[in-house]
């Protein structure tokens, strides 16, 4: 398999990290997400990954039942930091590298994040797990996907999601748009595709990656 892109950035929702418990972080799914991100790196494929924290703890529904916002927010960030440690685990579990970089200090729980640091871990061939998202309140880890896309020069962002594609109304929840507004002017800005697709269906990224018709392409 010729991989069609050379760099990735992966961005996964905290709920898919759940599966069907609905919370919390399901061995078996993280553990399939592993095994499937191990074998585009051995295809020859550089990969960041951003992960979200809903399954743990969402600062807007915090900010909702009384929390402050910017604590909220904060308090997301760390439950990214748990999903990056489940993640990095089941991939070191199988054989293959990772590197946990964090935007807020944490040392030694994970290093700092910096562009250049991230790019090497990717091209000594480990996964590179960028957590916090952005590192400030206020902004969602779309935007923080976006934004270390951007940074690390990847070719796409790969937004893994629990559907096949983009609808004009999400069969799960019904939004309005696939991402938040500031994380899609900002890949528009930067000519940053997104490709939308199924990461629950396993064997998906790779398919992705083959350059077959999985899901949605997405050229601001």
């Amino acid at each position: 398999m010729t991989p069609i892109y050379h760099r990735i950035l992966l961005k996964l929702s905290g709920e898919s990290l759940a599966a069907e418990q609905g919370s919390g972080i399901d061995a078996q799914r993280v553990a399939d997400y592993a095994t499937q991100i191990k074998e585009i790196v051995d295809a020859g494929v550089q990969v960041a990954i951003v992960v979200g924290g809903g399954n743990i703890f969402r600062g807007l529904k915090g900010a909702a039942q009384g929390f402050d916002r910017v604590k909220g927010d904060q308090m997301g960030m760390l439950a990214t930091v748990i999903n990056a440690l489940a993640l990095s685990s089941a991939l070191e579990a199988i054989g293959q590298p990772a590197q946990v970089f964090t935007a807020i200090g944490m040392f030694p729980i994970g290093e700092p994040y910096s562009k250049w640091r991230a790019i090497e871990a990717m091209q000594a061939g480990k996964v590179a797990i960028c957590s916090c998202g952005t590192g400030s309140p206020f902004f969602t880890t779309d935007t923080g996907s976006t934004l270390r896309a951007i940074e690390v020069e990847a070719d796409v962002m790969l937004k893994g999601t629990r559907v096949d594609g983009i609808y004009t109304a999400d069969p799960e929840k019904d939004p309005t748009k696939v991402m938040d507004m500031t994380a899609t002017v900002m890949a528009r800005d930067n000519k940053l595709p997104i490709h939308v697709f199924n990461m629950d269906v396993y064997g998906n990224l790779l398919k992705v990656m083959s350059g077959e018709a999985i899901g949605t392409v997405v050229t601001l």
